[in-house]
Protein backbone atom coordinates (compact mmCIF):
# COMPACT_ATOMS: atom_id res chain seq x y z
CA UNK A 1 0.00 0.00 0.00
CA UNK A 2 0.77 3.54 0.85
CA UNK A 3 4.50 2.44 2.45
CA UNK A 4 7.06 5.28 3.68
CA UNK A 5 9.26 4.62 0.39
CA UNK A 6 5.92 5.24 -1.81
CA UNK A 7 5.32 8.57 -0.17
CA UNK A 8 8.40 10.02 -0.64
CA UNK A 9 8.63 9.54 -4.14
CA UNK A 10 5.19 10.68 -4.43
CA UNK A 11 5.92 13.55 -1.66
CA UNK A 12 9.19 14.72 -4.09
CA UNK A 13 7.63 14.72 -7.16
CA UNK A 14 4.61 17.14 -5.75
CA UNK A 15 7.40 19.12 -4.65
CA UNK A 16 9.46 19.66 -8.68
CA UNK A 17 8.73 22.38 -9.83
CA UNK A 18 8.56 23.79 -12.25
CA UNK A 19 7.38 20.67 -13.75
CA UNK A 20 9.25 19.23 -16.22
CA UNK A 21 7.81 17.13 -18.93
CA UNK A 22 5.36 14.18 -18.42
CA UNK A 23 3.80 16.46 -15.91
CA UNK A 24 1.84 14.69 -13.14
CA UNK A 25 -1.69 14.51 -12.11
CA UNK A 26 -2.69 16.64 -9.79
CA UNK A 27 -2.46 13.92 -5.95
CA UNK A 28 -6.05 14.00 -5.60
CA UNK A 29 -6.43 12.59 -8.98
CA UNK A 30 -3.71 10.13 -7.71
CA UNK A 31 -5.14 9.34 -4.53
CA UNK A 32 -8.68 8.76 -7.15
CA UNK A 33 -6.69 6.13 -8.91
CA UNK A 34 -5.37 4.60 -6.07
CA UNK A 35 -8.86 3.88 -4.78
CA UNK A 36 -10.74 2.74 -7.56
CA UNK A 37 -7.41 -0.28 -8.08
CA UNK A 38 -6.95 -1.22 -4.56
CA UNK A 39 -9.75 -2.82 -3.78
CA UNK A 40 -9.64 -5.32 -6.78
CA UNK A 41 -7.75 -8.60 -6.66
CA UNK A 42 -5.66 -9.23 -9.55
CA UNK A 43 -5.89 -6.01 -11.13
CA UNK A 44 -4.52 -5.43 -14.25
CA UNK A 45 -3.57 -1.84 -15.37
CA UNK A 46 -2.93 0.07 -18.76
CA UNK A 47 -1.67 2.90 -18.65
CA UNK A 48 -1.34 4.75 -21.91
CA UNK A 49 1.05 8.08 -21.17
CA UNK A 50 3.10 6.81 -17.72
CA UNK A 51 5.52 10.30 -17.83
CA UNK A 52 8.18 9.99 -15.12
CA UNK A 53 5.94 7.50 -13.28
CA UNK A 54 3.64 9.53 -10.59
CA UNK A 55 0.24 8.32 -11.46
CA UNK A 56 2.13 4.82 -11.94
CA UNK A 57 3.04 4.61 -8.33
CA UNK A 58 -0.54 5.34 -7.28
CA UNK A 59 -1.66 2.50 -9.83
CA UNK A 60 1.22 0.20 -8.76
CA UNK A 61 0.83 0.87 -5.04
CA UNK A 62 -2.95 0.22 -5.53
CA UNK A 63 -2.63 -3.35 -7.05
CA UNK A 64 0.35 -4.84 -5.08
CA UNK A 65 -1.33 -6.00 -1.79
CA UNK A 66 -4.19 -8.36 -3.70
CA UNK A 67 -2.04 -9.03 -6.86
CA UNK A 68 -1.73 -7.34 -10.45
CA UNK A 69 0.47 -5.08 -12.10
CA UNK A 70 0.23 -2.13 -13.98
CA UNK A 71 1.64 -1.57 -17.70
CA UNK A 72 2.87 1.49 -18.58
CA UNK A 73 3.52 2.81 -22.29
CA UNK A 74 5.66 5.86 -22.63
CA UNK A 75 7.61 7.28 -25.82
CA UNK A 76 8.86 10.87 -24.24
CA UNK A 77 12.69 9.70 -23.80
CA UNK A 78 13.16 12.67 -21.23
CA UNK A 79 10.67 11.04 -18.47
CA UNK A 80 12.06 7.16 -19.39
CA UNK A 81 14.50 7.21 -17.36
CA UNK A 82 12.74 9.06 -14.73
CA UNK A 83 9.98 6.88 -15.01
CA UNK A 84 12.19 3.67 -14.26
CA UNK A 85 14.73 6.23 -10.95
CA UNK A 86 11.14 7.15 -9.74
CA UNK A 87 9.33 3.66 -10.13
CA UNK A 88 12.43 1.41 -8.11
CA UNK A 89 13.09 4.39 -5.17
CA UNK A 90 9.28 3.66 -4.61
CA UNK A 91 10.15 -0.31 -4.23
CA UNK A 92 7.46 -0.49 -7.32
CA UNK A 93 9.56 -2.52 -10.37
CA UNK A 94 7.80 -5.76 -9.57
CA UNK A 95 4.59 -4.09 -9.65
CA UNK A 96 4.64 -1.91 -12.63
CA UNK A 97 6.47 -2.49 -16.28
CA UNK A 98 7.36 0.42 -18.81
CA UNK A 99 7.13 -0.27 -22.90
CA UNK A 100 9.04 2.56 -24.24
CA UNK A 101 7.48 3.68 -27.78
CA UNK A 102 4.60 5.34 -29.41
CA UNK A 103 1.95 3.67 -27.77
CA UNK A 104 -0.55 3.59 -31.00
CA UNK A 105 2.33 1.34 -32.16
CA UNK A 106 3.07 -0.54 -29.29
CA UNK A 107 -0.82 -0.95 -27.90
CA UNK A 108 -1.14 -3.71 -30.90
CA UNK A 109 1.90 -6.05 -29.47
CA UNK A 110 0.19 -5.84 -26.29
CA UNK A 111 -2.02 -9.79 -25.95
CA UNK A 112 -3.12 -8.71 -22.28
CA UNK A 113 -6.62 -8.50 -21.14
CA UNK A 114 -7.10 -5.31 -18.82
CA UNK A 115 -9.14 -4.37 -15.79
CA UNK A 116 -8.74 -0.13 -15.91
CA UNK A 117 -7.15 1.75 -18.32
CA UNK A 118 -5.64 5.13 -17.19
CA UNK A 119 -5.16 7.49 -20.56
CA UNK A 120 -3.22 10.44 -19.95
CA UNK A 121 -0.91 10.75 -23.28
CA UNK A 122 -1.26 13.55 -26.15
CA UNK A 123 -4.77 14.99 -26.28
CA UNK A 124 -5.18 14.52 -29.84
CA UNK A 125 -4.12 10.85 -29.98
CA UNK A 126 -6.88 9.87 -26.94
CA UNK A 127 -9.53 8.71 -30.08
CA UNK A 128 -7.31 6.51 -31.73
CA UNK A 129 -5.53 5.09 -28.65
CA UNK A 130 -9.06 4.44 -26.94
CA UNK A 131 -10.03 2.45 -29.91
CA UNK A 132 -7.14 0.57 -29.84
CA UNK A 133 -7.33 -0.02 -26.20
CA UNK A 134 -10.76 -0.80 -25.99
CA UNK A 135 -9.55 -4.35 -27.95
CA UNK A 136 -7.98 -5.40 -24.92
CA UNK A 137 -11.19 -4.84 -22.49
CA UNK A 138 -13.73 -7.05 -21.72
CA UNK A 139 -17.34 -5.97 -20.07
CA UNK A 140 -16.81 -4.66 -16.74
CA UNK A 141 -13.24 -2.91 -17.46
CA UNK A 142 -12.97 0.93 -16.76
CA UNK A 143 -11.28 3.25 -18.76
CA UNK A 144 -10.57 7.13 -16.79
CA UNK A 145 -9.43 9.48 -19.49
CA UNK A 146 -6.97 12.43 -18.18
CA UNK A 147 -7.90 16.07 -18.78
CA UNK A 148 -11.20 16.39 -20.40
CA UNK A 149 -12.20 19.84 -18.89
CA UNK A 150 -8.82 21.39 -19.16
CA UNK A 151 -8.65 20.45 -22.55
CA UNK A 152 -12.34 20.17 -23.72
CA UNK A 153 -11.63 22.20 -26.94
CA UNK A 154 -9.96 19.18 -28.05
CA UNK A 155 -11.38 16.54 -26.00
CA UNK A 156 -14.81 17.53 -25.98
CA UNK A 157 -15.36 15.31 -28.89
CA UNK A 158 -14.01 12.25 -26.97
CA UNK A 159 -15.96 12.35 -24.09
CA UNK A 160 -19.23 12.93 -26.51
CA UNK A 161 -18.20 9.43 -28.77
CA UNK A 162 -18.30 7.69 -25.04
CA UNK A 163 -20.84 8.89 -24.00
CA UNK A 164 -22.93 8.51 -26.83
CA UNK A 165 -21.92 4.84 -27.38
CA UNK A 166 -24.14 2.30 -26.23
CA UNK A 167 -21.71 -0.60 -25.16
CA UNK A 168 -20.46 1.33 -22.53
CA UNK A 169 -21.66 3.88 -19.47
CA UNK A 170 -19.43 6.92 -19.32
CA UNK A 171 -19.61 9.96 -17.34
CA UNK A 172 -16.88 12.90 -17.09
CA UNK A 173 -16.46 13.26 -12.97
CA UNK A 174 -14.86 17.46 -12.22
CA UNK A 175 -11.99 15.88 -10.48
CA UNK A 176 -9.13 18.49 -10.70
CA UNK A 177 -8.16 18.48 -15.01
CA UNK A 178 -11.81 16.28 -15.38
CA UNK A 179 -12.04 12.72 -15.89
CA UNK A 180 -14.29 10.71 -18.15
CA UNK A 181 -14.97 7.15 -16.99
CA UNK A 182 -16.55 5.16 -19.27
CA UNK A 183 -17.35 1.30 -17.93
CA UNK A 184 -17.48 -1.05 -20.71
CA UNK A 185 -21.18 -2.70 -21.05
CA UNK A 186 -20.30 -5.48 -23.65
Amino acid sequence: MLDDRVRSVLERLEREEPRPPGVPVAPATGRFLFSLVAPQTDCEVLEIGAGRGYSTIWLAAGVRNLGGRVLSLEREESCIADWRRNVAEAGLAETALLVEGDARETLAEIDDVFDVVFLDAANMFYEELFVLAREKLEPGALVVADDVILHADQLAAYSAARQADTSLLSLTVPLDRGLELSVVLR
